[in-house]
């Protein structure tokens, strides 16, 4: 789909826009409360009505992970989906794997959590979760690294971008030995504030992979250094959200292994 669509039928104001489902709930009887992360809209509450009937014609299309082409109404609280399509259907292949089931579904909790304010246009955000379910769906690269890499660039949108390589304080050409959450990532010996972390220098490459891109690379690096900037992804990441992601704590991964 080009672009979003508006028009005005009957007095009243219908959009489309292509969205991912990020969350559904029941509503009475037959209906659902969708929370949809759209192109170009944000995010957007809506209705559907009479899905939870088994004559419903696009009930199966409205589940979670699944990408949309949705035509709504708006409504004074909730808008109301009056016409879907499916565009891809993640949750298909996410939903008989429970690894990438949550691993999924941590995605869907962070796309939602980074964009609370309805409506406020999250163009990147979205590109960015649709990148990554199709990415997970087709098991491209290992699923921890597919949401670790999600994390740090849903993060850097929102203007919480880590350092890996200089210092985060004062810019200080790295790689530095240190890492610190609340200084903003890797800091120089002379910045570094007391209770720094000091990882496996391969996991700080690692991780300025994932953030660039480079899947060369974090392809290449091995599991405990995986694990270790895994952590430290989930503790930057609930350093700036104030609360953690709850989906992220059934992720499974793999034990680390003695040295």
């Amino acid at each position: 789909m080009a672009g979003a669509r508006g028009s005005s039928i009957g007095g009243a104001k219908t959009y489309r826009d292509e969205a991912v489902v990020l969350r559904s709930t029941k509503l009475g009887e037959a209906d659902k409360i969708l929370s949809l992360l759209t192109r170009h809209h944000g995010r957007v509450r809506a209705v559907a009505k009479g899905v939870r009937r088994t004559s419903s014609k696009f009930g199966a299309r409205l589940e979670p992970f699944t990408c949309i082409d949705v035509q709504l109404h708006h409504g004074r609280t909730l808008d109301t989906v009056t016409q879907v399509d499916v565009l891809a259907p993640y949750g298909q292949n996410l939903a008989t794997d429970y690894g990438l089931y949550t691993v999924g579904s941590a995605m869907l909790e962070t796309a939602e959590r980074f964009t609370e304010v309805e409506r406020e246009v999250a163009t990147q955000q979205y590109l960015l979760l649709v990148g990554a379910l199709r990415s997970l769906s087709r098991r491209e690269h290992d699923s921890s690294l597919v949401l670790d890499a999600f994390l740090l660039r849903s993060l850097a949108i929102a203007g919480y971008a880590a350092s890996f390589t200089d210092c985060a304080r004062c810019g200080a050409p790295g790689p530095h030995a240190a890492f610190n959450i609340s200084a903003g990532g890797a800091v120089c010996s002379s910045c570094r504030p007391p209770g720094s972390a000091a990882p496996d220098p391969r996991t700080l490459t690692l991780l300025a992979a994932l953030l660039s891109g480079e899947w060369e690379i974090a392809d290449a690096v091995e599991e405990r250094c995986r694990r270790e900037g895994s952590g430290l992804v989930a503790a930057f990441l609930q350093w700036h959200l104030e609360r953690g992601i709850r989906s992220l704590r059934h992720v499974e991964r793999e034990p680390l292994v003695p040295r």
